[in-house]
């Protein structure tokens, strides 16, 4: 089959509100050539919000339908997630796959694989017990199965980890003290490790199915290459490790001087990953991280333009069998 192209692209809380069409006009207008020099096939985006045209109407995809609409993407089949229990999209921060090809499964995946559990802090110094935090995921992983033009399908994983900051917990001294900082920061942790722990397990269901699959995990793992939700999605353990069932990182064959999507306070960091399975990676041929131009996210202005992610995007020739 002729070469195609898989990206992954954090939009940075895409909005749009009807009082503020001068604001979106810019973001798209920045945006878009981005999505167009990306030339994907299939693409994974992250920070969708959606939006209500008037006050009680149902949330609607009217920033993403409007960003596309003049773009080569329009017409694709796309995989979008919704709030865990409902039928509505959340207000910020869903997912969206968009492909040129069917997809034959679309699925959101939220706690059904790990289940959500209440772990409970330590005692105050005071002698008070707090009350147990729930560890549950902040938003769904996406899934698709897309059909291959020469046939069999592709599987994607499209997932937005928590960000590494404290959560909010309760303590004798305050929700500002030291301590609730502390417990807040290993909550996160539990967060995002734990739903990478998902996202792997989702992976291996894969794999028990079809050992030569052909399998991709994108998105923002909010997680450099080091650091531990990376390492567990890799499921290589050590880094560099092989094997079967091990995901390699595409994203990390880029030269080192352009191996960053975000800048943070003057330190280039890796954040937005594209992982492939054995079968996937051998058919790889190229992985560019748009970075060009990329503003600090420490330092960037409030209003910001385009992205403060940079897009990550990997050709592939498939060898016919």
């Amino acid at each position: 089959m002729p070469a195609f192209r898989l990206a992954t692209f954090n939009l940075e809380n895409l909005d749009w509100s009807a009082t503020k069409p001068n604001d979106f006009a810019r973001r798209a207008d920045a945006l878009r050539p981005l999505l167009e020099a990306l030339d994907a096939d299939i693409l994974c985006l992250q920070e969708i919000h959606a939006q209500r045209v008037h006050k009680h109407d149902a949330r609607q995809y009217i920033a993403l339908d409007q960003l596309l609409a003049t773009t080569g993407y329009a017409p694709f089949h796309r995989a979008m997630t919704v709030r865990p229990g409902g039928e509505a999209p959340a207000d910020v921060h869903n997912l969206a796959i968009l492909s040129r090809w069917p997809m034959r499964v679309r699925r959101q995946i939220h706690h059904d694989i790990v289940a959500p559990w209440a772990w409970p802090p330590p005692r105050d110094a005071d002698g008070s017990q707090p009350e147990p935090v729930d560890i549950v995921w902040d938003r769904p992983l996406l899934y698709a199965a897309i059909e291959l033009p020469q046939g069999g399908v592709i599987h994607i994983v499209n997932l937005h980890l928590r960000a590494p900051r404290a959560f909010p917990v309760a303590t004798a001294r305050g929700c500002g003290s030291s301590r609730a900082q502390i417990e807040g920061q290993f909550v996160a942790a539990l967060k995002r490790e734990g739903q990478a722990l998902e996202a792997r397990l989702f992976a291996e269901t894969l794999f028990d199915a079809e050992p030569e699959a052909l399998i991709a995990i994108a998105g923002d793992f909010n997680a450099d290459e080091h650091d531990a939700p990376t390492r567990l999605l890799r499921g290589g353990g050590d880094e560099g490790a092989t094997g079967a069932r091990v995901l390699i990182p595409l994203e990390e064959r880029v030269e080192p001087g352009r191996r960053f999507t975000v800048i943070h306070a003057g330190r280039p960091t890796l954040i937005d990953h594209l992982l492939a399975s054995p079968a996937l990676a051998a058919a790889w041929r190229k992985t560019t991280i748009l970075n060009e131009g990329l503003q600090d996210e420490v330092y960037a202005e409030e209003f910001v333009e385009g992205s403060l992610h940079a897009p990550v995007v990997a050709r592939f020739e498939l060898v016919r069998s």
